[in-house]
């Protein structure tokens, strides 16, 4: 048999090469250079031409009436498709664009045939989208997310869309290119997005109607209802455009999508009585408005938009907004608005680039303190997250009165603090990932006794992060006396605790899982072989000393969470609070709980219960003013169920301070001989310096040993700062140098009984 002869191919043709970014004009294209030369400037709004009385759908509409060059209808009605009131009036209306006229017959033939084919040329895309927001917004033009009359999903890579044939399109200088389905945007190279139109989705007929009725039930307040909201909320949560927000206001509330326009006012309802204006007025009726919200979101859902995701992020921080099947709807508009992707070079607005930044990494934000505080799977996940950084040029350059000096700091304030929450917020994720999915669980039940270990040594980094993260705080969102100063001269709220409180949730939640494994490793040993003579039920295969310095660093952490909650002052709670906070606050009961339910002795769980109670009392004096419900309230009814079930525990072992310090004195010079280290004397009577104690290095402890990580894992700053007594001790300190610094006691929480 004869061998193949080698025929050589040729080089592959690509199946779309990517056309220029401005190709010629096509053929039987409408020529709308006139009528775009009034867009082209932002400061140009108006249109020139004869005054005369709009027609009955640009009335209602509340904009501009501009007739088209058939003279017969005006642009708006030429572009919807739908009839003109003007077509039967008997007045000459011979109004052009930019003052052009031009009334011969064979004008109108020519217009005429052009508006027949309207919906099939690419052109009329161009001329749609301008009319979106024609006698609008100078800034929405142009935009993909906020426009007035079409929504946009993203074309992903394995929609019924080809994306090697897409390219095929031709598409204009607007980069749009309009197929029977609807109308392409393209953004960049990459990707692309499919432009439908509102008209054609469930309850659009309903929009003004429904938005006049919410502007209604707050009127006249709304305009100091908004300001309210940018006052209080959105400094430290800026997921809206404020300036872009403002001028819609300034026009028409008819411009808003009802969703997000009732969901400012229910959430700056809140904060009624801190302004003087309205305080002295009747509140407006916000179940009413809580049922247009509802359905009214429902309806958006079906036309998705920027302003969609920010009603549903606006309402998820109400006290009582917070639910977990509306986070997974979010999250799925957010990824239809291609809100996960790297829209960093996109062909869109430099603000609305910086809008869709912020908005995803709020909606990032809020599955992952979702996942937290419900105890669900997170629906982000980091191999499909491609979204930037934040940084300065992500926030709008000018927000604030330039008389208001106040104002522009806790703007920058708010800023400093939105961009530290994200950057939390991902080290919650890696918790979250590490320890607390289903396959993370299942490893550590695998590994029986080495389950403490194994968590010990996964924790390492991630305690390493929170303590650069913490150490690296800006000086604007410390709590430290010159800011503490600063408030007692100030009525501005600040919302900064909400931040630190986010802190100590994350940092439980590390611990949390550590103290949970010391339990679950004992089980395991105990149930592989008897327990050695002396060993505790409670630490059954762990190290008495790891389980010590494990402890103690958890002990650490609870003191410092609870004295931050007693340093609030009412400039902290009369704040906007982050949704989670109501959880986070009751995060600091159970960890305490769980501490005392875990205590290896009678004498240290007395001191748990002990600390809750005060912890109790001091959340019984604390309120969120303008809420039904106070702030702390939940947490008050959690670490309640909590106590009281701790009234089951049996009853644990008498044991005294000088045996348990010799026990664990003992233990530690087995754990570092059996390591091959020298350890330094120190550890007695229950008391250790925090050097010793907490941070281990002077004990020389590392390599692969039982002890491996424990030495960074128990370095946070928590620990560096305290002096950890006994927990038999009438007092125990844990004072945050460089961060609380002088802070009063007196003048926060405990302070408001008085």
């Amino acid at each position: 048999m004869s061998a193949p002869c080698a025929v050589p191919r040729t080089a592959p043709i690509a199946i779309a090469p990517k056309p220029p970014r401005f190709p010629p004009s096509r053929q039987n294209s409408i020529h709308l250079d006139s009528f775009r030369s009034g867009f082209d400037s932002p400061d140009s709004d108006s249109v020139s031409g004869f005054s005369a009385p709009p027609c009955e759908a640009c009335l209602n509409r509340r904009s501009d009436c501009v007739m088209g060059d058939d003279e017969e209808s005006c642009v708006a009605c030429l572009v919807a498709g739908t009839e003109c009131s003007l077509a039967e009036s008997p007045l000459p209306r011979k109004r052009k664009l930019n003052g052009d006229l031009d009334g011969g017959s064979a004008s109108k033939r020519r217009r005429r045939h052009q508006h027949q084919s309207l919906s099939c040329t690419t052109a009329s895309s161009s001329l749609v989208e301008e009319m979106a927001n024609f006698g609008g917004p100078t800034l929405l033009k142009r935009t993909l997310g906020l426009q007035a009359d079409r929504y946009s999903q993203y074309i992903g890579p394995t929609t019924d869309f080809e994306p090697s044939l897409i390219n095929l399109s031709p598409f204009d200088p607007h980069d749009e290119s309009l197929l029977a389905r609807g109308t392409l945007r393209r953004v960049s190279d990459n990707d692309t997005f499919l432009l439908l139109p509102d008209h054609s989705t469930p309850g659009y007929e309903h929009i003004l109607s429904d938005v006049d009725e919410i502007e209604n039930l707050v009127a006249p307040h709304g305009r100091k209802l908004i300001d309210l909201y940018f006052r209080v909320v959105h400094p430290a949560f800026p997921i809206l455009q404020k300036s872009v927000f403002l001028e819609k206001y300034e026009r028409s509330h008819r411009e808003f999508s009802p969703p997000v326009l009732a969901a400012v006012y229910i959430l700056a309802i809140n904060w009624w009585e801190q302004s003087e204006e309205l305080a002295s007025h009747p509140r407006p009726n916000v179940r009413e408005l809580e049922r247009l919200v509802r359905t009214t979101l429902a309806d958006a859902m079906y036309r998705p938009k920027l302003s969609t995701l920010q009603a549903g992020l606006i309402l998820s921080q109400r006290p009582e907004g917070d639910q977990w099947a509306p986070t997974a709807q979010l999250v799925a508009i957010g990824q239809e608005l291609g809100l996960h992707l790297d829209c960093s070079h996109w062909k869109i607005p430099p603000w609305e680039r910086g809008l869709r930044k912020r908005l995803a990494w709020a909606l990032y934000m809020q599955d992952k303190w979702g996942a937290l505080v419900h105890g669900r799977p997170s629906h982000i996940f980091a191999s499909n997250w491609a979204v930037q950084p934040l940084n300065s040029n992500d926030f709008p350059d000018v927000e604030w009165d330039e008389n208001d000096a106040e104002g522009r700091i806790e703007i920058e304030r708010g800023r400093v603090l939105f961009g530290q929450m994200v950057q939390l917020s991902q080290i919650l994720a890696e918790i979250l990932e590490t320890f607390y999915t289903l396959q993370a669980s299942q490893a550590a039940a695998n590994a029986g006794a080495q389950a403490t270990q194994l968590i010990l040594s996964l924790a390492k980094p991630i305690q390493l992060k929170l303590k650069e993260w913490y150490s690296g705080l800006p000086a604007v969102v410390r709590m430290d006396s010159s800011f503490q100063s600063g408030l007692n001269q100030s009525n501005r709220p600040s919302s900064i605790g909400f931040l630190h409180l986010a802190y100590f949730a994350t940092e439980i939640t590390l611990h949390r899982r550590i103290i949970r494994s010391m339990d679950a490793s004992g089980a395991a040993a105990a149930s592989s072989s008897p327990s050695p003579a002396g060993a505790n039920a409670n630490t059954g295969g762990v190290d008495p000393y790891i389980q010590h310095i494990c402890r103690s660093a958890a002990k650490a952490r609870l003191i410092s969470a609870m004295d931050f909650v007693n340093r609030l002052t009412p400039s902290h709670l009369r704040s906007f609070w982050y949704f989670a906070s109501k959880t986070n606050f009751a995060l600091i009961g159970t960890f305490g709980s769980l501490l005392w339910a875990t205590s290896p002795g009678r004498e240290e769980a007395e001191w748990y219960r002990r600390r809750l109670g005060e912890y109790r009392w001091t959340l019984s004096v604390s309120s969120k003013p303008g809420e039904g419900k106070g702030l702390t309230e939940f947490a008050m009814g959690m670490l309640d169920i909590s106590t009281g079930l701790l009234k089951k525990l049996p009853e644990k072992p008498l044991l005294s301070r000088s045996g348990s310090a010799v026990d664990i004195d003992a233990a530690r010079r087995q754990s570092l001989l059996a390591l091959g280290g020298t350890g330094a004397s120190g550890v007695a009577g229950g008391s250790s310096s925090s050097g010793n104690l907490m941070g281990m290095g002077g004990f020389g402890v590392g390599g692969s040993g039982s002890m491996s990580g424990l030495e960074s894992y128990s370095g946070g700053h928590s620990a560096e700062a305290s002096g950890v007594q006994s927990p038999g001790s009438e007092e125990s300190e844990c004072s945050e140098e460089g961060v609380y610094g002088n802070f009063s006691a007196t003048a926060g929480m405990a302070g408001l009984a008085d």
